[in-house]
């Protein structure tokens, strides 16, 4: 599912500052190589079997439309309740409110969880209350992995395959939303250094695939 949306900045909260933003362009399936974030590598061995000859893994076949619930990271004690949120008439994607900074946001007009294409899911690093839900975002590590529940009962499973830091000013709209033909995920905070006057300097994004439904 590919969706064309004019988006300019994803609006994300920060320390005594609630509009520091992380940047978005569309979200539309895609990645392409970048610079990694320091301490994170790409890569991981594939399963192998004693007696037979070693291949990936078969994919899941994508699932049918379904609104994401709930999102867990289980490496970060993460499990969080999702609300949708939408493009909004300033071209900026929303967020979570505020007050309520232990939400996980997914953009409700793009791919639901397990559905072919990029699924956005957003959400605060940090508010005027304190740390919020992506307060850790950036210490996920590839391989492993985030979990997206459904109205329908259903989970998709994600494996992250890397983690990267932008600058906002020099956010690479395609490689975060470009085409992809299979079923992924990216999740996005902020991250770098914060300002009173300007906010978080940069954006931290996980990319993730879909390996699993259950």
């Amino acid at each position: 599912m590919i969706v064309a949306v004019l988006v300019t900045v994803v609006r994300c909260g920060g320390h005594h500052h609630p509009a520091a933003p992380v940047r978005a362009g569309g979200p539309a399936p895609a990645e392409a190589p970048a610079e990694p974030a320091p301490g994170v590598a790409d890569g991981r061995p594939g399963a192998v079997e004693p007696t037979s000859s070693a291949g990936p893994a078969a994919p899941p076949r994508p699932l049918p439309r379904s609104p994401a619930t709930s999102l867990r990271v289980p490496s970060l004690g993460i499990d969080a309740p999702i609300v949708a949120v939408r493009v909004g008439p300033d071209r900026q994607l929303g967020t979570p409110p505020l007050d309520r900074p232990k939400l996980v946001g997914w953009y409700q007009d793009g791919p639901t969880p397990g559905e072919m294409g990029t699924a956005i899911a957003v959400g605060h690093r940090d508010t005027r209350t304190g740390a919020a839900v992506f307060a850790a975002l950036a210490q996920v590590h590839p391989g492993g992995r985030i979990e997206a529940r459904r109205a329908d009962g259903r989970t998709a499973v994600y494996t992250v395959d890397r983690v990267r830091v932008f600058d906002k000013a020099r956010f690479p709209d395609k490689e975060v939303y470009g085409p992809s033909r299979r079923p992924e995920l990216r999740v996005l905070t902020c991250g770098g250094l914060f300002s009173r006057r300007t906010g978080y300097s940069s954006n931290v994004v996980v990319f993730a695939h879909l390996t699993a439904t259950r």
